[in-house]
């Protein structure tokens, strides 16, 4: 089993090998090149779709962005991304449409073990040692807003039209069409109408 395998069937594996090195070496090589240039570069947004997994016809990302394996990560239509996302995409991400996230948000796709000899000094089957990770997935459903210096960590779900509110950590699912808030994040109450601010909309 290739060590990218093992990543995809929830085992452990060990990021330095030269396999997975290279993966990431082309997304954090992409990455810096993105966020070298001008923001009305036209040849700006269309790097994203050179190591990206997938991603809608439609998308901005404000920069600097950074993604550990960026190949990992499928992205729908109508995706915004303010300043410095992270992406630790070890495992899968997938992100639906019009998914807005906000400055400083972190999604975390990957793990390490607790006990400190399988996380830090760990012998494979094959008598090499080296670190090791493993990693689950995350599922941001469509029109969900991160608001800013939100953290998602792996194995989590956030349900479709859901709010996470500003500061919050990720660590479990959050229903559909719920404002959660916290750390770590709690659903605390349904969005409906009463939230609207069509009142403030100017004609």
């Amino acid at each position: 089993m290739r060590e990218e395998e093992k990543i995809f069937a929830g085992k452990l594996f060990d990021a330095q090998t030269q396999e997975l090195r290279d993966i990431k070496h082309k997304a954090h090589t992409l990455c810096m090149k993105f966020n070298s240039m001008d923001e009305y570069d036209p040849e700006r947004l269309p790097i994203i779709r050179r190591f990206i997994g997938a991603i809608g016809e439609k998308y901005h990302f404000v920069g600097p962005i950074q993604f550990n394996y960026g190949s990992h990560t499928f992205i729908g239509e109508n995706f915004f991304a303010n300043f410095n996302l992270t992406v630790m995409d070890d495992g899968k991400i997938f992100i639906g449409n019009d998914v807005m996230v906000g400055p400083n948000v972190s999604l975390l796709c990957t793990n390490h073990p607790l006990i400190a000899d399988e996380r830090a000094r760990m012998r494979y089957p094959d008598g090499h040692v080296s670190m090791s990770e493993f990693a689950g997935e995350i599922h941001i459903e469509d029109d969900v807003w991160l608001a800013a210096n939100v953290v998602v960590i792996d194995g989590v779900t956030i349900g479709k039209g859901a709010v996470i509110g500003a500061g919050s950590v990720v660590t479990r699912d959050i229903p559909a069409g719920w404002l959660a808030v916290g750390v770590p994040a709690r659903p605390i109450r349904k969005i409906s109408q009463r939230d609207s601010k069509l009142d403030l909309l100017v004609p």
